[in-house]
């Protein structure tokens, strides 16, 4: 099967703030590209999850209205990680102190205080497991963070300990990757199993 991860487009925001959870729109014109681009290599009978901020919304609905054989349903689990009290506050406005408490205990640590990183990762691996049990092709419409957490879920990663192990690589705005996952063999856990590799695609 193959699973598709299309990043939102470029976010209505000043450049620079942190808004991971902040339900902020984005472009329309950048959307609408990154919706016809999706809309030429999606297969019929796809299934799509979409988080529920609207910047990935607006996505979602404009694949459905170029592809009306495509229905997506909004998944909670696919939100971007929230920064709690950092939220909207731009990233060099944050005290140094908040940095090095995150990047001495990063998996653990609650980033301004409202989700750490192993649970974000949890969250995801929730979504990930259920999409591998399908074995049906699918596209999930997100966020970079989500992707990031869905490339160590695909490696095996379940959980990661210090800064160094979160993947820096993302699609850009508007943009996909796709991970070509194999079938569980028997006796093996859900999500253990890579893809081929990420390949990157956008409008």
């Amino acid at each position: 099967m193959t699973l598709w991860l299309l990043r939102h487009a470029q976010p209505l925001i000043e450049a620079g703030t942190c808004y991971g959870a902040t339900d902020v729109a984005a472009d329309v014109q950048a959307t609408l590209l990154a919706a016809q681009a999706m809309a030429q290599v999606v297969p019929k009978g796809v299934a799509m999850l979409s988080s529920p901020l609207q910047r990935c919304e607006q996505l979602s609905q404009s694949i459905c209205r170029l592809r009306p054989d495509l229905t997506y349903k909004t998944d909670q689990r696919l939100m971007e990680m929230d920064f709690g009290v950092w939220e909207g506050q731009r990233w060099d406005a944050i005290p140094q102190a908040a940095y090095d408490h995150w990047t001495a205990e990063f998996g653990q640590h609650r980033f301004g205080g409202a989700q750490s990183v192993s649970e974000f990762m949890a969250t995801v691996a929730l979504v990930w497991d259920e999409t591998h049990h399908a074995q049906r092709d699918a596209i999930w419409v997100t966020h970079a963070g989500v992707i990031r957490a869905a490339n160590l879920l695909a490696l095996g990663v379940r959980q990661i300990d210090t800064a160094a192990q979160w993947p820096q690589a993302a699609p850009g705005w508007g943009c996909w990757q796709t991970i070509a996952i194999k079938p569980p063999e028997p006796g093996c856990a859900l999500g253990l199993w890579p893809g081929t590799g990420p390949g990157l695609h956008g409008p």
